[in-house]
């Protein structure tokens, strides 16, 4: 399922604590178990450029595949799979469509350690016109990416917590395979949005965060936007909240490298999560409480202060 491909003993669990060798056949624990499902704004996953203003029925299970000591859902990421609500895939696309969604998100944990109802629940809503997205720190392996893609999977955010370095010692595991992914979501022409949550000590270095900006524009281009989001203290992890100041010293960092959309998350009012036009400024898209308050683009995804097309930049 993920790039741990762990070899799990007889009566034994992998790291994530989601499968079980029982008598040589490995099982799920994590089917239909949910642990949380709301609907939500798309903005809250956070997808800023990906239908703005609809509601996506969100859902998470438990356990995680990365160690994170800072996770902020640590309450269902920590945890071995318990019983939950039991929803099957068909339950929660009706309830999505009960609920006027207009489309799913696979989230709050990862996806990849519920990848076997997920598939099925993307396939279905694709059936029933709604679109399917994923918030993932995309360790999959490619086969379960492709199925995801192959079933539907419309749109992903995907969470570069570092560099290689940190990403290794904190997460345990090797960023090269999430970039890996990305390139592959891409390329197959699934939306994808990369949010970095920026902790002091770990990855608060503007030479560190220059590498992954330049890693975006290199690997994956410049349609993608990046969202700097601030840490707050939590689980196992006591450092300072992220300064402000030094998340806006990143975004100009990221703008004078090519960026054209970048934002600044868990700063609530700030400006730098309304989206500008790159070439005007002229305001198109501002946000409140991770919500659209104003929509000042349409279908056609052109500026109306400057026509300037920004087709390749939206999904509207």
């Amino acid at each position: 399922m993920c790039e741990r491909k762990c070899r799990i003993k007889k009566d034994k669990r992998g790291h994530c604590r989601t499968r079980i060798n029982d008598q040589g056949v490995i099982y799920t624990l994590n089917y239909d178990n949910i642990s949380s499902i709301s609907a939500n704004p798309i903005e809250k996953k956070p997808f800023f450029h990906f239908y703005p203003g609809s509601r996506a029925l969100t859902v998470g299970f438990w356990s995680c595949n990365f160690d994170c000591p800072w996770c902020q859902n640590y309450d269902i990421s920590k945890v071995e799979p318990e019983t939950g609500d039991r929803i099957t895939p068909h339950e929660f696309v009706n309830i999505a469509l009960a609920n006027a969604c207009q489309g799913t998100s696979l989230s709050f944990n990862e996806p990849t350690l519920f990848a076997e109802w997920g598939i099925e629940v993307l396939r279905l809503a694709r059936e029933h016109k709604l679109y399917n997205t994923i918030v993932t720190n995309g360790y999959m392996t490619k086969p379960v990416l492709q199925h995801f893609i192959d079933a539907g999977l419309d749109a992903a955010n995907v969470d570069i917590k570092g560099n290689a370095a940190a990403v290794k010692k904190y997460c345990h595991v090797n960023v090269k395979k999430v970039w890996r992914n990305c390139a592959t979501m891409k390329n197959q022409n699934v939306h994808l949005e990369i949010t970095t949550l920026v902790i002091p000590t770990v990855n608060d270095d503007l030479k560190v965060l220059t590498g992954i900006g330049k890693r975006i524009l290199d690997e994956l281009g410049d349609t993608v936007p990046w969202h700097l989001t601030r840490y707050f203290p939590a689980y196992e992890f006591s450092a300072p909240a992220t300064p402000v100041s030094f998340l806006e010293d990143a975004d100009a960092v990221a703008r004078e490298l090519g960026i054209p959309f970048v934002y600044l998350g868990n700063i609530p009012g700030h400006e730098y999560e309304n989206t500008y036009c790159p070439h005007c400024s002229e305001l198109l898209i501002k946000r409140s409480g991770m919500a659209v308050a104003q929509l000042n683009i349409d279908a056609s995804r052109t500026c109306p202060q400057c026509h300037t097309d920004l087709t390749n930049y939206f999904r509207l």
